[in-house]
């Protein structure tokens, strides 16, 4: 029986295939090729060489003396007071901030008011003023006195003694630190679904106990990343204290910037490196609390660096084998 016309070619007069590398090659997708994009990488790469010559081979920085003031007793004195500094102010500024938050969103005129006045208050005035105020407080009120409203006092203060050092730079900068940390916490609060309110409401919870375990939490999401850069700001305003006689870490380099005028931009690298550590710390646990806190918000949770440094090993000897197959 004859094939009819324009019928397949038999098994015999097939063309041979290609290999299955000449197979590969042509399947190949060619990367789209961004010149622009080389060109700027090439340019930032020169600016960042040239900037790091300059930090190694300039003598004005004095690199063996950094590295004697680096871990001086002084200069480490000075870190423990920021650090005593930084964390007594973030606790007692995010309570504060809590409450504030919570007496903004309340159904009472006046909390709402009062917590209002207070956040605009301290967010207008600078810091150095409020602990310059307060270094200066005992000149208004020699004693503090608990008792009675406009009536006799039961227990007296002496506040030249309450008022230390560390007391008014604490205080300060917490009641600073808790006029922002109110808006924070508040956006937090505004950014909860008001379906998981209504379904807290709908299930009997307790108010107290909605507020701990449903709205809390998921606003944490939101308040985390906002409230991190609060801290580190907080971490960098502690260099104020050292205008009420406060020695941390940047009055420390200051005075003994002043006793050996010659290490100056030494001790002020130390001091730069200090506070580059603290706020990469904290940038640390930022990401840490960000990731835990995004279980069930997300599907996957964000690599760790450690798996980006892994997955970015793993994909260059797949890519190393590709490249010796061809």
């Amino acid at each position: 029986m004859s094939e009819p016309p324009g019928a397949a070619l038999s098994l015999a007069e097939a063309p041979p295939s290609d290999t299955p590398s000449e197979q590969r090659t042509a399947q190949r997708v060619q990367p789209l090729r961004r010149p622009g994009r080389w060109i700027l990488t090439a340019i930032v790469l020169v600016l960042v060489a040239q900037i790091l010559h300059g930090l190694v081979t300039n003598p004005f920085y004095q690199w063996d003396r950094f590295r004697y003031w680096f871990l001086r007793p002084t200069v480490l004195d000075g870190l423990g007071v920021t650090l005593e500094v930084a964390a007594l102010s973030a606790v007692l500024g995010l309570a504060g901030g809590i409450l504030l938050a919570l007496a903004r969103v309340s159904g009472s005129p006046v909390l709402r008011a009062v917590s209002w006045t207070y956040t605009w208050l301290f967010r207008s005035i600078p810091l150095i003023v409020v602990l310059i105020f307060l270094y200066n407080f005992g000149s208004l009120y020699r004693t503090l006195s608990l008792g009675v409203p406009f009536g006799p006092a039961f227990v007296t203060f002496d506040e030249s003694k309450l008022a230390t050092d560390l007391a008014i730079a604490v205080v300060g900068l917490s009641l600073n630190e808790a006029a922002y940390a109110a808006e924070v916490v508040r956006g937090g609060l505004l950014s909860v679904d008001q379906g998981q309110h209504e379904a807290a409401a709908a299930l009997g919870l307790p108010k107290g106990y909605r507020f701990r375990r449903i709205v809390f939490p998921q606003a944490l999401r939101s308040i985390t990343p906002n409230y991190v850069n609060q801290l580190i700001g907080l971490v960098k305003s502690t260099s104020l204290v050292f205008y009420v006689s406060l020695l941390d870490l940047f009055g420390s380099v200051q005075s003994m910037g002043n006793t050996y005028p010659g290490d100056i931009v030494p001790l002020l690298l130390v001091a730069t490196v200090w506070y580059l550590i603290l706020t990469s710390a904290v940038s640390v646990v930022q990401f840490y609390v960000e990731r835990y806190y995004a279980r069930g918000a997300t599907r996957t949770l964000p690599p760790t660096p450690f798996q980006k440094a892994r997955a970015g090993l793993t994909g260059l000897r797949a890519r190393l084998r590709r490249e010796a197959a061809v």
